[in-house]
């Protein structure tokens, strides 16, 4: 038999790779999306309680709790998708610096004891004490422990969830970016537009709960400000790929006519930022009360933003040349 034709048929009957790569399903962009949410969160409660001290709706007391289960939930939708389940754990039998999958799985660790710490943190007194009474003497001996460190160490438990959440934010950017056979995730620019997504999500998942005003006022200002910046960092994504050479000129036409076109340009650049973006200038300007329709434009446009880079970045490469 020919050699070529056995190449051929040995290493192109994969219909998951050839002609393009579509190994990654519906679990990869909920995990990532799930995970730019919680990085947006551990930013915001931070930058929230410097500005404006403790904690001041139940909402954003018990907002590191709700990030934790998101996490878990994300967490859940990466594990089903990985081929050998029961070797997760060799995850961490090693740290790799130069890879980033190694450098998120370790920040994974991090990110929930922070949460935890900055939850414990924010209760209320009468809650505390409701816990206490509650639990059974030995796991309440530990948690009284935990609420004193808690709160001793309350400024370093606040800068600590501030830079995980910011490495969390960027690690999601920067995993694609390390995949250079693909063009359209070849970009320094993603690691820094899905911290700023992230952060945009993380705000508007806050601003559907109840707030005190200054709470909901604030998120706006600094929502607007990370759509913003959005918006002009997926610009200059476009403008990269597009002068980047035939491959990468290629790959950013599913997004500029090609099939993912109608989906790009109506749920993420349209609906989830240029209206939300719109939405909140006219409630800050305008002083007018809240609505839950800029928030749930946001969360819509940054879940499609991951889908539809996850789906068009694997179908970019080299095959989509003639």
């Amino acid at each position: 038999m020919d050699p070529a034709i056995i190449e051929v048929v040995s290493t192109r009957a994969n219909h998951g790779i050839d002609p393009v790569l579509h190994i990654w399903g519906w679990e990869i962009p909920v995990y990532l999306f799930l995970g730019g949410i919680v990085a947006g969160v551990m930013v915001l409660l931070p930058l929230l309680e410097w500005r404006g001290g403790k904690p001041k709706s139940a909402s954003t007391r018990l907002a590191p709790f709700a990030a934790i289960a998101l996490i878990s939930l994300g967490m859940g939708a990466l594990f089903l998708d990985l081929e050998n389940k029961f070797n997760v754990f060799r995850f961490y039998l090693a740290f790799v610096p130069t890879s980033p999958m190694s450098w998120g799985s370790w920040l994974l660790l991090l990110v929930y004891p922070a949460l935890l710490m900055l939850g414990l943190g924010s209760l209320e007194p009468s809650t505390r004490l409701d816990l206490l009474v509650r639990l059974p003497n030995r796991l309440g001996l530990v948690l009284r422990k935990l609420l004193v460190l808690a709160d001793r160490g309350r400024r370093q438990i606040l800068v600590l969830t501030a830079v995980s959440g910011v490495g969390l934010g960027m690690y999601t950017g920067l995993l694609l970016g390390t995949l250079v056979a693909r063009p359209m995730w070849n970009s320094a620019l993603l690691g820094p537009l899905f911290l700023v997504s992230g952060i945009s999500t993380g705000a508007a998942l806050l601003m559907l709960m109840p707030l005190k005003g200054s709470e909901h006022h604030t998120l706006a200002r600094w929502d607007t400000a990370a759509i913003g910046i959005e918006l002009v960092l997926l610009a200059l994504l476009v403008l990269d790929l597009s002068g980047g050479g035939a491959v990468s000129a290629a790959a950013v036409h599913s997004l500029l006519g090609g099939s993912w076109t109608p989906i790009f340009w109506s749920l993420v650049v349209v609906g989830g930022l240029a209206v939300p973006l719109m939405l909140n200038g006219l409630e800050l300007s305008r002083r007018l009360n809240p609505t839950l329709y800029a928030p749930a434009l946001v969360l819509v446009g940054g879940l499609a933003l991951r889908w539809v880079l996850v789906a068009a970045g694997q179908e970019s490469g080299l095959g989509m040349l003639p």
